[in-house]
């Protein structure tokens, strides 16, 4: 069993507070596509929970710790509570979403990939999950509401990578048998600091070398 950074109380508390910003987001896209309150509702559980339910899924953890503890249900629900009724106020901290949204990308990428790991995968499906883990509530999210998920487009700034690059140096620090609580932190803070930084110099990926598209390029709202 691989060492965990936090306590199994405090690691409980992290996990709500990602899951409560990740649902924020996804109900905030919500209320801008003009849905219903069960929409919204939909929106806030999918993103908070989509990547920790495909990671226990894959993994045979069964059944998924989103349907065996209520507050991991009932945080999305609440999210999706404030921003039915203070949306116009939640958009205006949004700069403060984003952040604790890098950060719970940063904790859900590392717990992704050491949960997998126990669970028996090889390292490099290990990091996948981890990946998985962190952004794939999002991916779910973008499709219900009929959007190309960010993920893949070109013209948001990096979030994917990030998390690769978290879960990948917990996967090297397995590997070296180097893994600790130190090492830990410091891979969930190197993906955080990442995407912070992505979102604020706009940091996106590369597109096709010498690309000759005659598709109209979507403009960055």
């Amino acid at each position: 069993m691989l060492q965990q950074l936090f306590t199994p109380t405090v690691q409980h508390v992290l996990d709500l507070i990602g899951i409560f910003v990740f649902a924020i987001s996804g109900a905030l896209l919500a209320v801008r596509k003009n849905f219903d309150v069960f929409g919204i509702a939909v929106l806030a559980e999918v993103t908070a929970l989509g990547g920790g339910l495909l990671r226990d899924l894959v993994i045979g953890a069964v059944p998924p710790a989103a349907f065996t503890d209520l507050g991991y249900f009932l945080t999305p629900l609440l999210a999706a509570a404030l921003v039915f009724f203070l949306h116009p106020e939640v958009e205006r901290i949004q700069t403060g979403v984003n952040v604790f949204d890098a950060a719970g990308l940063g904790l859900f990428c590392v717990a992704g990939t050491t949960k997998a790991y126990e669970y028996g995968l090889s390292l490099t499906s290990s990091a996948v999950l981890g990946l998985a883990t962190a952004v794939g509530g999002g991916v779910l999210r973008d499709v219900l509401a009929n959007d190309v998920p960010s993920l893949v487009r070109w013209d948001r700034d990096l979030y994917a990578v990030p998390a690769i690059v978290g879960s990948t140096m917990v996967v090297l620090c397995i590997h070296y048998d180097a893994l600790n609580p130190l090492t830990t932190a410091l891979a969930a803070l190197s993906a955080f600091v990442l995407r912070l930084l992505a979102m604020r110099y706009h940091w996106r990926a590369p597109r096709a070398w010498n690309r000759r598209s005659t598709v109209a390029e979507e403009q960055t709202p």
